[in-house]
């Protein structure tokens, strides 16, 4: 089991890189001076591999982004706590290519089988989780009255596109993002 997690992490940062169409047992043997054979018995396809790949990432952002945020209060506080979280996931990176999701879905949008559904499961958990913690500040009054599920896609598209500057060197991308976030959840003057 070690070694199926040990590949399936370094796949992680191959498709943050190159996207999980990158992802070849050949390569990740290459990578982790392991046997084709051998990775080829724990996963038995690529298809295999790549959904192991998919849930390593959702693992892994759940316990940087997801987990920590929770012991935030619920509503305004646990959003900001949660858009913290995933700018120091993309401003560190936890992944060597970034965003696995930004690297991932574009791959695989337009793609129907297990892999795209994989990928979409994760996406919608995601904008759900900001959209509950929106409708939560607006039931407590803390933000002013909007759309939750709108906001949540909004925050997201931002939270990618910091991503994607961050990739290109951009250095004052994760204060806007913030100033994008605060706008969101500020009370009306």
């Amino acid at each position: 089991m070690r070694a199926r997690r040990k590949v399936a992490r370094h796949g992680v940062d191959v498709a943050s890189l190159e996207g999980l169409s990158g992802l070849s047992i050949g390569r990740l043997a290459a990578d982790l001076e392991l046997s084709k054979s051998g990775i080829q018995t724990l996963f038995k396809t690529k298809e295999n591999l790549q959904l192991a790949v998919a849930e390593a990432a959702r693992e892994a952002f759940t316990e940087a982004v997801i987990r920590p945020a929770r012991t935030a209060a619920p509503g305004a506080a646990r959003l900001r706590a949660l858009t913290e979280h995933w700018l120091a996931y993309a401003e560190e990176p936890l992944f060597h290519g970034g965003c696995f999701w930004a690297a991932s879905l574009p791959d695989f949008d337009s793609r129907p089988g297990k892999v795209r559904d994989t990928l979409l499961v994760h996406r919608r958990t995601w904008l759900a989780v900001l959209a509950a913690e929106l409708r939560h500040a607006v039931d407590a009054h803390e933000i002013t009255e909007l759309d939750p599920d709108l906001t949540a896609f909004q925050i997201d598209a931002v939270l990618v596109a910091t991503n994607t500057e961050l990739r290109l060197g951009g250095t004052d991308v994760v204060a806007k993002a913030r100033r994008v976030v605060d706008g969101f959840l500020a009370l009306p003057h």
